[in-house]
């Protein structure tokens, strides 16, 4: 590999306590140095040009640096900080004389110097993942970059940034991906074209897919009967940066239908400009169900209930008509047979409604029979009465 290529290559180390509450530094260590370097505070120039701290190029870049910045020899002893590093670590100039960076960084120790050192020959920049130590004891988590600087002799410098707000940023991320993979209700986002770029486990078990996987990077608008209505319900949020909800049939993958709810959002970057929509799916097809077999029930009560009316307002006429035909049967002497067979033919269907009327209204359940066998087998509502 030539030498320009391991240059740019970039060696990362992870470097993280278990407990950063608690101290991991262990021990404070101290490296044998001649009695010139023992005594020398930091940011002294050495007797060799060494760091020549100086020269007011080097001071000047060094204190304007965003990152808190720790010069160190190969032993890891701390010749030089800058302010920004004082304001991270809250210790003084002074104090930080004859200190070393493991005393800095958490867990830290020779090993590490001795990678390091490895590592650099190439000039290759390493990336350590740790927790620095302030003075008071606390922790914070830093980002650490360490190159190699041939100041009149070769230089470790440590380039230390405090990632805390981007932690907390990672964890609260994280924290919001579980709760979207674990979430009951079925979560999706699509982008301005409609593609889904996530699709949450919920929502995968909901259209029957195996995996998220299997609908990712397809047409969310497939997923459902009426596409074309669900994709003017896409441009509509999008174009009026809105929220809608509504229900949908949806399709599985296996064919079957079934409700959703769809609540849909637009989705903006940082800039507010619209980049997809985020969907949550509810499947309501059991609430449908219930909601149908609700809505028949109490169409079976209110006919019931208006059938029992009918029967009673129909008793009275039909009790009558029986009375007064049994009245003209036994005090009139009719010759006529056939008249007399009338008569009696008409008290026997008045009977007969009597007793119907009194089944009606005895009926507490509403169920229907076929009324007639058609030619064609078919069996529709109009071809159903009251079975009683």
């Amino acid at each position: 590999m030539a030498q320009s290529d391991k240059s740019s290559q970039t060696m990362r180390i992870d470097l993280i306590p278990d407990l950063p509450a608690e101290s991991q530094a262990g021990k404070k260590r101290l490296i044998v140095a001649t009695p010139t370097q023992k005594h020398r505070k930091v940011g002294a120039r050495p007797g060799e040009p060494v760091a020549d701290a100086s020269d007011a190029k080097y001071k000047e870049l060094l204190q304007s640096l965003y990152d808190a910045a720790l010069i160190c020899d190969l032993g890891g002893r701390i010749l030089d900080v800058n302010v920004r590093g004082l304001e991270f670590l809250l210790y003084t100039r002074e104090e930080l004389a004859g200190m070393t960076i493991f005393d800095i960084i958490s867990g830290a120790d020779e090993s590490l110097l001795q990678m390091l050192t490895e590592n650099l020959e190439n000039e290759r920049f390493t990336l350590i993942q740790a927790y620095c130590v302030r003075r008071d004891g606390s922790y914070f988590p830093a980002e650490i970059a360490v190159n190699r600087l041939n100041l009149g002799g070769m230089r470790l410098c440590f380039f230390v940034r405090d990632i805390t707000v981007r932690r907390q940023e990672q964890e609260m991320l994280r924290t919001e991906h579980n709760a979207l993979q674990n979430a009951g209700n079925g979560i999706a986002v699509a982008n301005l074209d409609g593609v889904l770029e996530y699709v949450n486990p919920a929502t995968a078990a909901m259209w029957g897919a195996g995996k998220p996987e299997d609908l990712a990077s397809g047409d969310v608008r497939g997923m459902f009967c009426d596409a074309e209505g669900f994709g003017r319900m896409i441009s509509k949020v999008i174009q009026d940066h809105s929220t809608w909800t509504g229900e949908f049939k949806a399709r599985r993958l296996d064919g079957t239908e079934f409700d959703v709810q769809v609540s849909a959002a637009c989705n903006r970057n940082s800039d507010g400009e619209p980049v997809g929509v985020v969907f949550s799916f509810v499947n309501i097809s059991d609430r449908k169900r219930a909601e149908m077999a609700e809505r028949e029930a109490e169409r079976h009560r209110v006919m019931l209930e208006s059938l029992g009316a009918a029967c009673h307002h129909l008793g009275q006429p039909a009790t009558v008509l029986l009375a007064n035909l049994g009245m003209i049967q036994r005090k009139w002497n009719i010759d006529d047979e056939k008249i007399r067979e009338l008569i009696q033919n008409t008290i026997e269907a008045a009977e007969t409604l009597g007793q119907i009327l009194h089944k009606l209204n005895t009926v507490n359940e509403y169920r229907t029979t076929k009324y007639l066998d058609r030619p064609d087998g078919s069996d529709g509502p109009e071809n159903r009465i009251l079975q009683i």
